[in-house]
C-alpha cells in the first residue's frame, strides 16, 4: 500500500482518487476549493465534479498542497496545463526526492509550447529528481468509477517509474500499460482535445459521420506529423494515446472538448458556452498552444489552424469547414503535409 497524492480534484483527479482507494492505498486530494474540500471529507462526495460518485473514506481531501504532499509516494498532476507551472513551484520543496510524478494533464503550455515533462524537469528538476511518468488514453472519469473497462498509457523513460505506476494504479476495471514514448503520449493527449473541438463543429453544423470519420482521419495525421517532429513515435499514434483517446474524445457524449465544438457550431458564442460549463475544456487553450508551437516548427496543421480561427479571430465553424475543404487537393501518406 502507498500513499499517493492527487493534485486536482476535478472529474480525472477524483475518479484517480477513487480507484487508488479502492485499490487500498491511502490518497490525499488537493483542491483549492474549500466546498470541494468539506464535501469530500464531510459527505464522501464531489458533487461539483463527480457527483454519483461515492468516495471511499481513505480519501482524505485538503486545500493545503503541503499537508497532501507529505511523505507520498507517488504524486499524480491533474490540475490544468495552464496551472501546472504555479502548482510546481509551490510542490516543489516538498517533493520527496525520489517521488514518483505522474502526469494526468492534458495540455501545453501556452507561454512556452512546452509539454508538461519540459516544464516539470524545468521547475522540479534542479532541486529533486523525480521520475515522471505521463498517464493518458481513451477514459472519461464517469465510466471508469462505474465500472466500465478502460485501458490506458503510462509512459515513462524509466523503467521503475512506469512499471510501479502501472502496478500501483491498475485495478479491476482500470488496465493500464506502459510505454517508452513520453513525448509521443503527451502531444497525442493534448492535439486530440483540439480535433474535439474540431468534431464537436463538425456535427454542431449538421454534418454527418462522414464529416466525423474524415476528421478524425486527417486529425491524426496532423496529431502524428507533429509527435514525430517532437522525438514522439508512430507507434504511439497509433495505439491507446493516440488513436484511442482521439476517438473516443471525438465521439464520445461525455467529452467537454467536443460540447464546446458542437455549441460552436450551433452559432453560440465561446464566452456563453464555457460560462455555463461546470468543467475546463482543455481543449480551448491547448488550441493556442499547439497553433504557436507548430507554427514554430514549421509543422502544417490545418484543422488545428481553424479551430485556433474560431476559438480566436472570430471565425464561423461554416466558414472554417469550407475553407478546409477548399485546400489544395494532396497525396495522402506519411510523409504528405497536410
Amino acid at each position: 500500500m502507498s500513499r499517493i497524492a492527487i493534485i486536482g480534484a476535478g472529474n480525472w483527479g477524483t475518479a484517480l482518487a477513487v480507484m487508488a482507494a479502492r485499490k487500498g492505498h491511502d490518497v490525499a486530494l488537493w483542491s483549492r476549493s474549500a466546498t470541494v474540500v468539506s464535501d469530500i471529507n464531510d459527505n464522501h462526495l464531489n458533487t461539483l465534479y463527480l457527483a454519483r460518485t461515492p468516495i471511499p473514506e481513505s480519501v482524505i481531501a485538503t486545500n493545503d498542497i503541503r499537508q497532501a504532499l507529505t511523505k507520498a509516494d507517488l504524486v499524480i498532476l491533474a490540475a490544468p496545463s495552464h496551472v501546472t507551472r504555479a502548482l510546481l513551484m509551490e510542490m516543489t520543496p516538498v517533493l520527496l526526492s525520489e517521488v514518483i510524478l505522474v502526469s494526468a494533464t492534458k495540455g501545453i503550455e501556452i507561454e512556452t509550447g512546452k509539454r508538461i515533462s519540459e516544464v516539470v524537469q524545468e521547475v522540479v528538476g534542479p532541486q529533486v529528481q523525480p521520475r515522471f511518468v505521463c498517464l493518458s488514453g481513451p477514459s472519461f472519469a464517469n465510466e471508469v468509477v462505474a465500472g466500465h473497462p478502460t485501458a490506458i498509457v503510462a509512459a515513462s523513460e524509466s523503467d521503475e517509474a512506469r512499471h510501479s505506476t502501472q502496478t500501483e494504479l491498475s485495478f479491476e476495471n482500470l488496465r493500464i500499460y506502459t510505454n517508452e514514448d513520453v513525448a509521443g503520449t503527451e502531444l497525442g493527449g493534448a492535439v486530440k482535445n483540439v480535433m474535439a473541438i474540431a468534431a464537436g463543429m463538425v456535427t454542431g453544423l449538421g454534418f454527418g459521420t462522414n464529416s466525423v470519420a474524415a476528421l478524425i482521419t486527417r486529425g491524426l495525421a496532423e496529431m502524428t506529423r507533429l509527435a514525430l517532429r517532437q522525438g514522439g513515435k508512430l507507434e504511439t499514434m497509433m495505439g491507446l494515446a493516440g488513436l484511442g483517446d482521439l476517438v473516443l474524445t471525438c465521439t464520445g457524449g461525455l467529452s467537454r472538448n467536443r460540447h464546446v465544438g458542437f455549441e460552436l457550431g450551433k452559432g453560440r458564442s465561446l464566452d456563453e458556452i464555457t460560462t455555463e460549463m461546470a468543467g475546463i475544456a482543455e481543449g480551448v487553450k491547448t488550441t493556442l498552444a499547439v497553433h504557436n508551437l507548430a507554427s514554430r516548427l514549421g509543422v502544417e496543421m490545418p484543422i488545428t489552424n481553424q479551430v485556433k480561427a474560431v476559438l480566436y479571430d472570430g471565425k464561423s465553424a461554416n466558414e472554417a469547414a469550407r475553407e478546409l475543404m477548399a485546400r489544395p487537393l494532396r497525396e495522402e501518406g506519411p510523409r504528405a503535409k497536410g
